[in-house]
């Protein structure tokens, strides 16, 4: 069996060298009186001076040269801090941590750089640099108007440069936001880098020039009439939805502390963070917890991602010019050389969307983002997020176990995490939102049997009450049997169980119908474009399902009580008879309409097989379905209330459904008609 010498770092040469190396040479170090006055203010023209410009004709930074210069500087910072007790620090520079809106968390890093622990002082790192990035955010909005994504971006902003100055920005940009930078930030929290490789130096660093940043703004805002407003946290309330795994107890914490000594998935340099990441979650630090965790599971799924591609050399942290691997690439269909990435065959669909669904679907938590952009308040992060982490680690961790995979046999509480990944299907994929919302449309539709109704007997049998006589009543009910007949149809060429048309001719059969679907498996996993393209449409379609459905029962509810009252008007009485006697032709329709768009849904994972001619018939159809529903919307509005117009659309629009399934299952070249 072959033997791998173990990863010594995980930093390329060029990133080790500048990170461990450059600014820890043997220079001259500057007095203390030069970079901090004696009542604590930074002196931003004896730091700036050290930075230097390259020779290109853009004069930007000469990132190494500044690295080696300013080393110095931060060693005598760094001796500075340790100085100092708790109480002074917080007397001297607690005001100044104020602009950031988590003073508490600058005092909490100035411990961990007392205390010397490297794990301790990375993980710091990290909170500041989130915290820093978003305060400088929320400055930037005092004049500009989008603050930009990427860190990078935002230190290099015209409108920061404005209030802060351009020299200030550019030692900000030295130790964060650019490859050809220290770029602490990103090899922190992309996993790259071990706890004892960054020095600490970086963070007291770091930490004095976050105070120092505070005595700029001061008087700018003093001298510019300027308000600093803070952002809201972003809320995690995807809590319920997310909800995949048992939750964590001590039985399942001591597995993972087994685990992570006998998984290849943990590069061993990284233990450290690992271990202090397990015992946070049982010190009930859940934001810790996740913080250090997070890093370490793109760390062993770049470790995996490797091994499976057969490229080691995507290990290490990249150049300037070549590019991070990333979870971005890790979790893509393919590499960046277009060759399939082995990566998701060898995890499995129900691993995969769980870190999709984690991490990357615009409306799932996209958990690594927010928390590395310090969108979230760390001092109120749910344990339900931390236990799903965790949950996740020992997943992957087991995934890539040494000793025998028997071990899921033989202890219950692992045995019940790795089998509720098993069927596993996306909830923040558009697919999986889509689900989400006919449901909530089923629940609605079934309220409507509870739709209060007059006492009068005679009352629903008025003249105007209703549209359609016997003899169109018959006509109406035939096409709607052809139109459920067609539905089946269609759906059992996706469907496996065979159906009978005539079984779900009557709303309440079609809604009981509908969750039976929708709990069959669908791939959401890189659904082709001509798929999502269906699924958009279909959302909005439901969406306004939806809304209808409210809109009758909340005004359904709300003249009933006005009738009681006795306070409608003449006209408004005819109007609430009008809607009643359309309650049950609309609850036909709009289950109907539910069971078209999930049948439909299921029929969206074939659209890529489809001709391009049929596909853009096929969009046209979904789009008049859904200006239909649109205009819906309108005539059944509590200011509105059109009702015989509603019948009249609904008419028109039930022709349409069956012409086109016509159409669709005879020849679709005259489909422009």
């Amino acid at each position: 069996m072959a033997t791998f010498e173990p990863i010594s770092t995980c930093l390329s040469i060029e990133v080790h060298h500048m990170v461990c190396s450059l600014g820890v040479e043997k220079l001259d170090t500057p007095d203390l009186e030069r970079i901090v006055t004696v009542s604590g203010e930074v002196c931003w023209e004896a730091i700036t001076f050290y930075l230097r410009t390259s020779d290109a004709e853009e004069q930007d930074l000469d990132y190494a040269e500044s690295v080696r210069l300013l080393g110095p500087v931060c060693k005598t910072v760094h001796l500075y801090l340790l100085s100092l007790s708790t109480r002074q620090f917080d007397d001297r520079y607690g005001l100044w941590f104020k602009w950031t809106n988590n003073t508490e968390l600058f005092v909490e890093v100035f411990k961990a750089i007392k205390s010397s622990q490297h794990t301790a002082i990375a993980l710091s790192l990290m909170k500041l640099t989130a915290c820093l990035e978003r305060a400088l955010g929320d400055v930037f909005l005092m004049i500009g108007k989008e603050c930009p994504f990427l860190l990078r971006d935002l230190l290099t902003s015209q409108e920061l440069a404005t209030l802060f100055g351009q020299s200030v920005m550019n030692v900000l940009r030295v130790f964060l936001g650019s490859p050809r930078s220290l770029n602490l930030r990103n090899i922190l929290w992309h996993g790259f880098a071990a706890p004892a490789e960054i020095p600490p130096m970086y963070t007291s660093m770091l930490l004095l020039l976050t105070a120092g940043l505070g005595q700029i703004l001061k008087g700018v805002q003093l001298q510019r009439n300027l308000t600093l407003l803070h952002r809201p946290c972003f809320k995690l309330t995807q809590l319920e939805e997310l909800a995949t795994f048992p939750d964590i107890n001590e039985e399942a914490i001591a597995v993972a502390e087994d685990f992570i000594g006998k998984s290849d998935f943990v590069v061993e340099i990284m233990l450290p963070y690992w271990r202090e990441g397990l015992a946070a979650y049982k010190n009930q630090r859940y934001a810790d917890c996740t913080i250090l965790l997070l890093p370490q599971l793109e760390m062993g799924l770049r470790k995996f991602f490797t091994t499976v591609n057969n490229c080691p050399n995507r290990l290490l942290t990249a150049e300037s010019t070549t590019l991070y691997t990333t979870f971005d690439e890790m979790l893509a269909k393919h590499l960046d050389n277009d060759v399939k990435n082995q990566l998701p065959p060898a995890l499995g669909d129900p691993i995969m969307e769980i870190l999709w669904d984690l991490l990357n679907h615009q409306e799932g938590p996209r958990l690594r983002d927010h928390l590395s952009h310090g969108e979230l308040d760390l001092k109120a992060f749910p344990r339900e997020i931390a236990s799903h982490v965790v949950a996740l680690a020992v997943v992957l961790l087991h995934h890539c176990y040494r000793g025998e995979n028997g071990v899921v046999t033989e202890d219950k509480c692992l045995r019940m995490i790795i089998s509720s990944t098993r069927s596993y299907c996306s909830r923040f994929h558009p697919v999986g939102r889509l689900k989400q919302q006919l449901r909530h449309c089923i629940e609605s539709l079934q309220k409507w049997d509870e739709i209060p109704k007059p006492a009068l007997g005679q009352a629903l049998d008025r003249p105007g009450s209703g549209r359609l006589g016997p003899a169109a009543q018959a006509a109406h009910g035939c096409l709607l049997e052809e139109l459920v007949s067609n539905l089946i149809n269609r759906l059992q060429t996706v469907y496996n169980k065979k159906l009978n048309p005539s079984q779900y001719l009557f709303a309440e059969a079609q809604l009981d119908l509908v969750p039976e679907l929708l709990a069959s498996h669908m791939r959401t996993l890189y659904c082709p474009r001509a798929g999502l393209e269906v699924v958009s449409l279909l959302r909005k379609m439901a969406s306004q399902c939806l809304t209808v459905s409210e809109q009758i029962t909340s005004g359904a509810a709300s003249r009933h009580q006005q009738w009681l009252n006795k306070s409608l008007r003449s006209r408004q009485r005819q109007n609430y008879l009008r809607m009643l006697g359309s309650v049950q032709y609309l609850h036909r329709i709009f289950s109907l309409l539910t069971l078209l768009i999930t049948v439909e849904l299921l029929n969206a994972q074939t659209m890529s097989d489809k001709a391009s001619s049929e596909c853009h018939c096929y969009l046209r159809f979904l789009k008049s379905l859904l200006r239909y529903t649109e205009n819906m919307v309108t005539y059944t509005s509590p200011d509105k209330n059109k009702w015989h117009e509603s019948w009249d659309l609904t008419e028109k629009m039930l022709l349409k459904i069956k012409n086109f399934y016509n159409k669709w299952y005879n020849v679709t070249t005259d489909c422009a008609k």
